[in-house]
């Protein structure tokens, strides 16, 4: 039976689905410019190593309110025919097979009316519930323009985001001026500097580095310092939320979390890395997947999503070698400080982490 790939992720609580073949890349949202005279879904545009590329604000092509964008939101890059285009997402779940018997189009809500929809190409059904399929051609081919008010009805052009009005100017100025956007007008300094850093990254040209074969590495915090991990092994980031202790097991395991119907078992790693035992409680994980294993992993934070050329990567220094070393890949530097790149292959195959069950 035929099956097609599909991007997941998830925007306002609500997962949908992108198909995958026409995603290009996927990162962490970089510092985007403001352009004029762009539609209102179009919020700025960015450097793409070399390549402009325009951004959309998916909850405002799909006629919901702005909302404040933040570190962890995800940046979508998608080719479709000659159209490169970033949509804006809170967060990339997992690219997934699903099946063509699993997909209802042609959605109606009534018997007498149908509803045509704009870019919802349909539902299915997948593990963790249903997801709306989004219509790649639909999303970036153009329809009217929105300040085209007398078109649109009124609670429509309420619900078309959230910019700030410019005060009313005497004579015949235009009324529907509006004062210029701004990226992450409430941002903290920090924030700005990261989404900065993001951008001056992402602009770094092909024949400067080979971004394919640049290393992208999920950058975590553990009880003040940086860490790497290979981000083929991420499978997403979530907030740890309802974890279920395990009776009779070590400090290191934390105890299972339902995701979305999947029971995933939470680690601390911290004693793996000769850290002390953790007695905060951390906000957020790491879900990971080496071969079959998949496990949580408790991080202290999220920082970044950065790419790194292999020869960056050192060995451990000779100086601070320990027992655990085979756990570590190398070190490799992020915002001048020392970035450590652990194996999860062998934290999680040779780490012992697996509970051994008492004979």
């Amino acid at each position: 039976m035929e099956t097609y790939p599909y991007l997941l992720f998830e925007l306002n609580d609500s997962q949908y689905g992108l198909d995958a073949r026409v995603v290009r890349e996927v990162f962490f949202l970089p510092e985007i410019t403001p352009i004029a005279e762009a539609p209102r879904y179009i919020v700025g545009i960015f450097n793409l190593r070399g390549e402009i590329v325009p951004v959309m604000d998916l909850n405002l092509r799909l006629s919901y309110r702005a909302r404040e964008y933040h570190l962890n939101h995800s940046l979508i890059v998608i080719v479709w025919e000659s159209v490169c285009l970033g949509i804006i997402v809170d967060r990339v779940c997992e690219v997934t097979s699903i099946l063509a018997d699993d997909r209802t189009e042609n959605l109606s809500y009534s018997y007498d009316n149908p509803h045509k929809h704009r870019f919802i190409q349909g539902v299915a059904q997948v593990q963790s519930g249903l997801i709306a399929l989004l219509d790649c051609e639909a999303l970036v081919r153009e329809f009217p323009d929105l300040n085209a008010l007398d078109s649109i009805s009124p609670d429509l052009r309420d619900s078309m985001g959230d910019y700030r009005e410019a005060p009313e100017l005497d004579g015949d100025a235009d009324s529907d001026v509006r004062e210029l956007p701004v990226f992450c007008p409430n941002a903290t300094p920090e924030e700005r500097e990261v989404f900065r850093q993001r951008a001056a990254q992402l602009r770094i040209p092909d024949d400067t580095q080979n971004s394919q074969n640049l290393v992208s590495l999920a950058v975590v915090g553990f009880q003040g310092e940086y860490f790497g991990i290979d981000l083929k092994t991420v499978r997403e980031f979530a907030e740890i939320r309802d974890v279920t202790p395990i009776p009779c097991c070590p400090p290191r395991i934390v105890g299972n979390m339902n995701l979305r119907g999947e029971i995933l078992t939470l680690v601390a790693i911290d004693e793996l890395l000769e850290l002390p035992i953790p007695t905060r409680n951390s906000a957020q994980v790491l879900i990971v997947q080496v071969e079959d294993i998949v496990a949580g992993i408790t991080v202290d934070e999220v920082f970044d999503v950065v790419q790194v050329s292999p020869t960056a990567i050192s060995a451990i220094p000779t100086a601070v070698r320990s027992i655990h070393d085979e756990y570590l890949r190398g070190t490799a530097l992020y915002k001048d400080k020392a970035l450590t790149v652990l194996d999860m292959y062998k934290i999680l195959t040779k780490g012992e982490l697996v509970v051994e069950e008492e004979p």
